[in-house]
């Protein structure tokens, strides 16, 4: 069964950088033919994709966000990682890891953690 998990400090200053990884297990990040996600849900609205990083090491950024936002991964322990730079309290949101491949839409989440920007 694969399962993803975010991790990260649940509280950010204004103007500082954002920083969550995903952690997933029963599938490997490198292999097959699956894109690995990072989306948000601000409070109120819809979600939100900020970006992928796929199997091949390709990555797509929301247009919106591209300019302060940057997608990694570390093969060794099976992640990838999220970061936001000079963040507002408008990225105030709960973010959420997931996978998602060319024929299936996101099939598995992780659980979301909450991030507040807040002095």
């Amino acid at each position: 069964q694969v399962q993803l998990q975010e991790s990260g400090p649940g509280l950010v200053k204004p103007s500082q950088t954002l920083s969550l990884t995903c952690t997933v297990s029963g599938d490997s990040i490198t292999t097959n033919d699956f894109w690995w996600n990072w989306i948000r849900q601000p409070p109120g609205k819809g979600l939100e994709l900020i970006g992928f990083i796929g199997s091949g090491g390709n990555i797509y950024y929301n247009p919106s966000l591209k300019s302060r936002t940057s997608i990694s991964r570390d093969t060794s322990k099976n992640q990838f990682i999220l970061q936001l730079s000079s963040v507002t309290p408008e990225d105030t949101a709960v973010y959420y890891c997931a996978r998602s491949g060319s024929s299936v839409a996101y099939d598995y989440w992780g659980q979301g953690t909450q991030v507040t920007v807040s002095s």
